[in-house]
């Protein structure tokens, strides 16, 4: 199962008032105390809106905001000591505004909370009070608190392992059109890990994140239309699935499509195509997959002149350098 990639909560925008709400109107109301206005004042500073881009004027309305006990402003603020936006970068500092937002039940901070906890981030590592704070983000609809507690729920860190939890976490954040979660759930049915095995559903959720760009999803898509699991056999399909992977530096797929192009199977034979997306499977490949991709490296290589060789070198590298591995 692939690892859930977190980050910081976006900084939250406060839906606009129904006052007046040219710029003199909204620093009016600010300058008496009205919270919604000093929130959305630090929001249009934050992100130059109708003003000059200032993340110190952002941050000092955030703050005033904050502490009239303002989720969203308590958020904006935590998310400000996070990057180091307008303020000193400060993760302790990030983590309690983070948490005077969640105990309030805003469900983008007690989603970051548990991710800080996760990480020890600001405060110490703690795996039961990740689990915890992703439960309550959860239980709110928070796509991504739903799929890291699925992740919980596989792994067994701060809760029992149960991959049938995983599953039903999973599916909630998938069905927001949530990519990994997509792509998790289609692992699910395609293993029957947690659900009942079934190539069907399998294919329907990898494409859906295929659909949204998902590299791993698009490889697996392409290997099922090659096998005929779950849809009709289609090497043309399976293809086209293993290029699109193949260009953002999914190395599996880089190799099958090299081999394509070497044996001519499926698409015209073109040993240059060979040689490019094998080179580029051998650099992106981790340790188990490289010796094997750079032995069919080679073996293209040696259908090609020097010439031809050169200038698949320079194309391999100039791609490698625009899609670095992560």
């Amino acid at each position: 199962m692939v690892a859930f990639l977190v980050g910081v909560a976006p900084l939250a925008q406060t839906p606009e008032p129904a006052q007046d709400d040219s710029f003199e109107a909204l620093l009016t109301r600010a300058i008496t105390g009205d919270a919604d206005a000093q929130t959305l004042l630090g929001s249009m500073f934050y992100y130059g809106e109708g003003v000059p881009q200032d993340d110190v004027e952002a941050a000092a309305w955030a703050r005033k905001a904050a502490d009239q006990g303002h989720a969203d402003a308590q958020v904006a603020l935590g998310v400000m000591y996070a990057n180091g936006h307008g303020v000193p970068q400060d993760l302790v500092e990030a983590a309690a505004w983070y948490r005077k937002a969640a105990e309030q039940g805003q469900a983008d901070a007690q989603y970051t909370l548990g991710f800080m906890y996760a990480n020890g981030h600001g405060v110490p590592q703690d795996d039961g009070e990740a689990v915890a704070w992703y439960r309550k983000a959860a239980d709110q609809g928070q796509a991504d608190a739903q799929y890291n507690l699925g992740v919980r729920y596989i792994t067994g860190r701060g809760v029992p392992q149960n991959d049938v939890e995983a599953a039903a976490w999973a599916r909630k954040a998938a069905e927001q059109g949530f990519v990994l979660a997509q792509f998790s759930l289609g692992q699910m049915y395609d293993f029957g890990q947690g659900v009942p095995q079934d190539d069907v559903e399998a294919v329907a959720w990898y494409r859906r994140a295929a659909e949204q760009g998902h590299a791993g999803a698009q490889y697996n898509l392409g290997f099922l239309y090659a096998d005929g699991r779950g849809v009709p056999q289609d090497d043309i399909e399976a293809v086209a699935w293993y290029r699109r992977a193949a260009e953002q530096g999914h190395a599996r797929a880089q190799y099958n499509l090299g081999v394509t192009y070497y044996t001519g199977a499926v698409v015209p034979q073109d040993f240059v195509e060979a040689y490019l997306w094998a080179s580029l499977a051998a650099s992106y490949a981790d340790a188990s997959n490289r010796d094997r991709y750079a032995e069919f490296r080679d073996a293209a290589a040696e259908r090609l002149t020097p010439e031809q060789r050169d200038e698949v070198q320079r194309l391999a590298r100039e791609l490698f350098e625009a899609h670095p591995p992560e």
